[in-house]
Order: C-alpha cells, then sequence, then structure tokens
C-alpha cells in the first residue's frame, strides 16, 4: 500500500509553531494549491491543512512564509474526533515529511542588512576579476 502526496502551492498564513507538553514542535498551517480549472462555485484552488513536526515544524516557522510557493511531500492522515455538538467530525490534512522552498524571500532589506538578502549570481554570465595565483589548479 502507498498513501504519498506532492503538493506545490503558497501558504494562506504563516505557520502557527506550538509546543507539546514533552516539548515536540509541531507547525501547522493551510496550502492553497491551484486547480487546472474552476469549479461550478467559482473556486480555483483547493486549501489544503500541512502538519509538520519536530525540527521541520521549526524550520517551516522561520520560512514557509504568507503567500510564498513551496513543495511539501508527505501523507494524508484522516482523523475524527467528537464536535461540542456530540457528532463524529472528520478531519482530512497531510503529515509533511520533507518540505522545499521554491522562492526565495521576497522582502528586502526590511531591518536586515541589505547584502544578506542579495543574489550572489546576480553578476551571472560576466567576467570574474580573479589573479591566476588565487586558483586552486
Amino acid at each position: 500500500m502507498l498513501n504519498r502526496v506532492i503538493l506545490i502551492g503558497r501558504p494562506t498564513n504563516d505557520v502557527e509553531l506550538r509546543y507539546t507538553p514533552s516539548g515536540v514542535a509541531t507547525g501547522k498551517c493551510i496550502l492553497a494549491v491551484n486547480r487546472p480549472f474552476q469549479s461550478s462555485d467559482g473556486q480555483d484552488a483547493d486549501f489544503i491543512p500541512v502538519i509538520t513536526w519536530r525540527k521541520l515544524a521549526e524550520t517551516c516557522a522561520n520560512y514557509a512564509k504568507k503567500g510564498r510557493l513551496i513543495a511539501v511531500e508527505g501523507r494524508i492522515q484522516v482523523r475524527s474526533y467528537e464536535n461540542n455538538e456530540g457528532k463524529r467530525a472528520y478531519v482530512t490534512e497531510v503529515i509533511a515529511d520533507n518540505v522545499r522552498f521554491l522562492e526565495s524571500n521576497r522582502e528586502t532589506g526590511s531591518g536586515q542588512n541589505g547584502s544578506q538578502n542579495q543574489d550572489p549570481f546576480i553578476d551571472d554570465g560576466k567576467p570574474i576579476d580573479i589573479s591566476d595565483d588565487d586558483l586552486p589548479f
């Protein structure tokens, strides 16, 4: 049997980072994933809850900001609970094993040194000024 999912989308909110009573980090966000069509109700995206754990949760809380394109790999989990009205409620979510950040940080200079956000390949294709003595070969 196989339960794997890969999603590419944008978080609708910054990751909500929390800790269990035993100190394990967990993060949650809603991932907006575009559909290839528009449904009859006019919706053109699915909004999928994504859960992360441990170090991945902390990393996502730092870097998976609202609107930033990410790829999520994980498994689908369905759980149920009894709600306030005494009815059984079901929740479907993706438990992420791996998250890739597909865009650089869009914010530049916001209180940080501007050189930290500068593209290191900005001069790509231009000659590099380096002496032969500095080359290892």
